[in-house]
């Protein structure tokens, strides 16, 4: 049975992070257990998660799930922001609540960071051909 839809693709906020998925080299976009989910060869971000507090699901529709480096890792989960995601936490990823006042730089740099554990050597070649 496939998930439902858990996204709004009028999301403004989705849109915001499908912009700056796309600009990196090789990425697309997939609906994976309900959420968009950026992927080269392995997925590096997925928008939308959860996490169970005291037996309940807490929703985080407007967040992204990424995989920060592991020197930030740490002060990135002192934000009141952050959360630890349900199923993804127990490998080192993070969820970072957006909206429409986020510091859109700063997601740019976590997406960049996560894209870089996951894409292919010649998709993280092109994109500091770039810079």
């Amino acid at each position: 049975m496939a998930h439902p839809h858990m996204f709004d693709d009028d999301d403004s906020v989705l849109e915001r992070v499908r912009e700056l998925a796309a600009a990196l080299p090789g990425s697309d976009e997939k609906v994976s257990h309900g959420r968009p989910a950026f992927f080269t060869k392995k997925v590096f971000a997925y928008y939308g998660g959860s996490l169970k507090v005291d037996g309940e699901w807490i929703q985080h529709p407007q967040s992204l799930m990424l995989r920060p480096d592991e020197s930030d890792r740490r002060a990135l989960l002192e934000d009141s922001r952050t959360f630890v995601p349900a199923y993804l936490g127990v490998s080192g990823w993070i969820g970072i609540d957006l909206d429409d006042a986020t510091d859109w730089s700063e997601i740019a740099e976590l997406l960049d960071a996560s894209y870089r554990l996951t894409a292919p050597r010649s998709s993280i070649a092109e994109l500091d051909a770039r810079d």
